[in-house]
Parts: C-alpha cells; structure tokens; sequence
C-alpha cells in the first residue's frame, strides 16, 4: 500500500527536467530517475494520433519521424496568453502551462512508481528573473499536473543551497551564473550564516545551449544551400534531423577538436566539417 505526502522537488527546464526528494535514510537529496532509467528528461511532449501524449525520451527519439507532432522549448513561452501562444492537436489549443502540466504529470508518475509513494507537493525551480507571470503560469502548470506548489524558488538559491554555501560558516558574497539549456541568468548572492540575501539578478530568457544549437543548424544549411542551392530548414523533418546532428556535434566538440555533420535533404546530401575554432566563431556574438 502507497505511503501518502511525499514532497519534492522539480527542476522544469528548458531541454531536460529533473525531480528529487530527501532520502529519509540518509537526509539526502537524491534524483529519482524516470520510467527510463534515466536521471533527466527531455522536456518534450509529442502528441500520437491516438490522442494520448507521450513525454521524455521517446518524444524526443520521435522528433525526427513526426515533427509536426512535437512540442519542445516550452519553458521559453511561459507566462504568454493563450492567444499570444498556443499548440493545436486534434482541435485542442493547448497554453504554455498546460504543456509544461504535461511534463510535470511525467516526472510526478514516474517518481510515485521508483518510490511506491503519492507526491502532493512540490517546489519547483525557476529562473531568478522570472516574472509574476512566469512564476504565475509555472504554478498553474503544477496545479493541471495534480501537484500542490509549495514553492516556486529561484534557480540560483536552489543552486546555492544545494551547494551547501549556507552551512559553509563563513559570511560571503557569491556570484551564481546559470547557463541552461534554453534560459539564462546571473545572480549576486549575500550569505550571512544561513540566509541567503539576494542583492542582484539579471538575465535572458532567450538564450542558452538551445542557441549554440542553432548557430551549427545554420551554418550547416548555409553549406548545404551552397552547394545545393535549395535551404534544407523548410522543411521539418530535415530540419529536426540537422537539429539532432548539431547537439551530437556540439558535445564532440567539447572532446575533439572538429565535428562532421552529414546534411541529408530532398534526395541530396552534404558532408560539412565543423572545427572548434569555427564554432567559436559562429558563437562568438552569444
């Protein structure tokens, strides 16, 4: 039988999410994996033509093959109206929150079964510089999902405490910088015992690894129109396809000193060599 009122909490990010709790054995915070076996996952929702919606790893597996049918970066509309942003499956028009509830209601049912317990509360991560409609809209996505928020806390300070700089001992001042997968921020911490003051916060909703991305995709297209004279980006699977080759090559690069990315698009296909020092280049404005 299920024990009841376990809390947690959710990092809802951009790319990838995580849940954790504290292990009652230990008093340490542990990452529950997914029905995958995996401690992150892919924030990405794809919607069958059977009307149910899958969410993780076999959404973003399926980016490719059904593009139409997927919906990613969620985390970048938070806080928007319906009307200025919305994703239509099967005649239903879907908000930023009702997507992220999706991700949530993933994470929640994938822990209630690693851990044999119900979740009813949560405290849920956001960006420092999130407004009260983003903080608003995150609640909201918590509540569709069937969670009780406790709290929406600030990426930094959530950072920072699980850092352990509160129980360090030594007054400070400390400088958080969070460069995520789709958002981005600074933040100057005080701490003074165990408070933490935060003085200041800047940040861009808009950037983050998503962008590096990006910057390859098009480069790659470039090569490709070149060479070919038609833009392999209008079209979305070829595009999903340059996508899932130009993260692949983002992380080589992090290892090796070149990457090659095979462009395959209407019946033509390029081989285009990216070194680091031209992803350096392409990157340099970010």
């Amino acid at each position: 039988m299920k024990q009841m009122g376990k809390v947690v909490g959710i990092d809802l990010g951009t790319t990838f999410s995580a849940i954790a709790h504290v292990d009652d054995d230990h008093a340490q915070e542990v990452i529950v994996p997914n029905a995958e076996s995996a401690r992150i996952t892919p924030s990405v929702i794809m919607f069958e033509d059977d009307n149910s919606i899958i969410v993780g790893d076999v959404a973003k597996q399926n980016a490719v093959a059904v593009p139409e049918q997927i919906v990613e970066f969620v985390k970048r509309e938070m806080g928007k109206s319906k009307e200025d942003f919305f994703r239509e499956f099967d005649g239903k028009a879907y908000s930023a929150e009702e997507l992220s509830a999706q991700i949530l209601l993933k994470l929640k049912q994938d822990a209630e079964a690693y851990l044999n317990t119900e979740i009813t509360d949560a405290v849920i991560t956001v960006p420092a510089y999130f407004r009260d409609a983003e903080r608003d809209a995150t609640r909201k996505a918590g509540k569709i999902a069937g969670l009780n928020v406790l709290q929406v806390l600030n990426e930094p300070t959530a950072a920072a405490l699980a850092y352990g700089i509160d129980i360090h001992g030594s007054d400070q001042t400390c400088f958080v910088f969070d460069l995520g997968g789709g958002t981005f921020d600074v933040t100057i911490m005080k701490v003074s015992g165990s408070n933490l003051e935060m003085i200041a916060t800047n940040g861009d909703h808009r950037l983050g690894g998503k962008d590096w991305d990006d910057k390859i995709i098009t480069y790659v297209a470039q090569q490709f129109e070149e060479e070919h004279g038609e833009n392999p980006l209008q079209d979305l699977h070829a595009y999903q396809d340059i996508q899932k080759n130009a993260i692949s090559a983002k992380v080589e690069l992090s290892r090796r000193p070149r990457a090659r990315i095979v462009c395959q698009y209407n019946g033509k296909s390029s081989r285009v060599e990216v070194t680091k020092e031209k992803f350096e280049e392409l990157t340099a404005d970010l």
